[in-house]
């Protein structure tokens, strides 16, 4: 997955199987420090018992770069190429949301993407995520002329959350 160039698309670089093992390593020991990280998706087991397949990573974390909205709480996602246009982004995402309120009891989720990345965008609208425009923002750790520059910036406060989650109940 982190080796496919369309999954890393509007990532910095694509991963080796070394650079991917790393990470994992890193999620898994943030999992183990922390009560939230990125969370393996798997499909769950099939009618035939089939064993569930690894669709790719959801979670939360807080970026280590400095922007007006700093310090916060991200959601993001990571999914290989053969389980996009399923829904299990924003599936995963809600779950992970459900939990950020509920369990963590968080204010507020942010989540940030480049402008060009249409994907992520569309899953972070399916969530009910608010954008206002004008916190668009210039991610610190890209060059201004960096196509990847740009990003868009997503909020969902807890409030929302509830009054969204109310809606889906009734």
């Amino acid at each position: 997955m982190n080796a496919d160039p369309r999954v890393m698309e509007y990532e910095s670089s694509t991963l080796s199987a070394d650079q991917s093992d790393l990470l994992a390593e890193a999620i898994q020991l943030g999992l183990e420090e922390r009560d939230y990280g990125f969370w393996a998706v798997q499909i769950c087991d099939d009618a035939q018992g089939n064993e569930g397949s690894f669709v790719g990573f959801v979670g939360l974390s807080v970026p280590i770069w400095d922007a007006a909205f700093t310090p916060c709480m991200e959601i993001g996602w990571r999914l290989s190429r053969p389980h996009w246009g399923f829904g299990y982004a924003t599936e995963a995402a809600t779950q992970i949301l459900e939990y950020a309120f509920k369990v963590l009891r968080l204010s507020e989720v942010l989540s940030s993407t480049p402008l060009s990345n249409s994907r992520s965008l569309a899953v972070m609208q399916r969530l009910g995520m608010t954008r206002e425009e004008r916190e668009d923002f210039n991610h610190p750790n890209l060059d201004s002329s960096d196509s990847l520059c740009r990003h868009a910036l997503f909020r969902m406060s807890d409030q929302l959350w509830a009054n969204r989650y109310k809606e889906v109940q009734n």
